[in-house]
């Protein structure tokens, strides 16, 4: 099954852009070896006597991102506070994100003022001194993102209805957000179609590849004939699903990775969250593997007011496995060319044929 092959990596979107030269770039400096300077400058921000960095933790994932987990005391009049942090910057990878660390920072701003459940922003630097490039601190949250554990655990089960009724509640409260936000005026303008502009983006990368993939074609073709009217453009997180939230105690504690965000159909963010192939090892939950599709939806048109019916949604289903089919070529290509060997990036491909697989049933071609 489709869940059980999942290969979690931080590339998941289509545009590749290259990172300047390191001649253009101020002096990397790695995290534990800045300790010092990044405890000044959280002093700084707190207005305390001194801050005293204990632990500094590089976290799993993250090939565009790093993200660090930092366990730190507040001291202040004789008074001390454990405080945990986790700071996000640049990785040095050849692939960049479509978002500077500044960007994602007033999007994680402005999704947090609006309700979302996130982690809470708190400080931008974007003094070369302290890294030596721009990073941001936001508050640390607990509990776990594994897509799998999550999807098992049974400890959640008198839980999962109301974690599934909290997960469409914050998505909504995401689409509340419009092209008119004062802090996102540095997003692109959104497409007049942004359905037809995601068809017409997939094939352009699909297109880019070497060898033919006919059953993909089928698809964006079928989504083409296929496609709805467009809702109202609003602010889209593009990777919302279970591996990219965290939950507590049964509870949304907060949903990560915000670098791909923009605007765009909110469906987009429906469909992908309950595609098949975003439902790890329960494939039969179709909340994102953690719970029922009814509780999920159900959040979400208690906050939004809108419930998309079951052909909207398998459309954008479908939408979800072409993105996630073109990715999947896009990685292991890199592999097999040699820009980038990695284990994670070969095995994705392995996962190609099950894509195609689920885009033949959704568009209803005979197999």
């Amino acid at each position: 099954m489709l869940g059980n092959w999942q290969v979690i990596t931080r590339e998941q979107e289509l545009p590749m852009h290259s990172i300047p030269s390191p001649s253009s770039c101020p002096a990397r400096v790695d995290v534990p070896d800045a300790l010092a300077a990044l405890a000044r400058f959280i002093t700084l921000r707190l207005g305390c006597e001194r801050v005293q960095i204990d632990a500094c933790q590089r976290l799993s994932g993250g090939a565009i991102q790093e993200n660090w987990l930092i366990r730190a005391r507040v001291l202040n009049g004789g008074l001390q506070a454990d405080r945990r942090w986790v700071l996000r910057t640049d990785s040095p990878s050849s692939v960049a994100a479509s978002m500077e660390r500044s960007q994602e920072f007033a999007v994680l701003r402005a999704v947090h003022q609006a309700g979302v459940k996130v982690p809470e922003p708190l400080w931008l630097c974007q003094d070369a001194t302290v890294l030596g490039r721009d990073f941001f601190l936001m508050q640390a949250l607990g509990g776990s993102a594994n897509g799998h554990r999550l999807s098992t655990d049974p400890e959640l089960e008198p839980m999962r209805k109301g974690l599934c009724h909290e997960l469409g509640a914050s998505l909504a409260r995401l689409h509340g957000i419009t092209p008119d936000h004062p802090e996102l005026g540095f997003l692109p303008t959104p497409a007049p179609d942004p359905v037809q502009a995601s068809i017409d983006q997939y094939r352009h990368y699909l297109d880019a590849l070497p060898g033919s993939h006919p059953v993909i074609e089928w698809g964006l073709r079928w989504c083409e004939l296929n496609r709805p009217q467009p809702r109202p453009s609003r602010l889209i997180h593009r990777d919302y699903r279970t591996g990219n939230y965290m939950v507590e105690a049964g509870h949304l504690a907060g949903v990560l990775d915000w670098e791909f965000a923009g605007w765009g159909d909110p469906r987009e963010d429906l469909g992908w969250f309950t595609a098949r192939c975003w439902r790890f090892a329960r494939p039969d939950r179709e909340a994102g593997g953690v719970g029922a599709l009814e509780d999920f939806l159900g959040g979400y048109q208690e906050e939004s007011g809108y419930r998309p019916d079951r052909d909207e949604l398998r459309y954008w289903q479908l939408m979800a496995h072409l993105r996630w089919a073109v990715v999947a070529l896009q990685q292991v290509q890199r592999h097999l060319s040699g820009q980038q060997q990695s284990l994670e990036l070969a095995l994705t491909g392995r996962m190609v044929p099950e894509l195609e697989q689920e885009i033949l049933k959704l568009s209803g071609a005979p197999t």
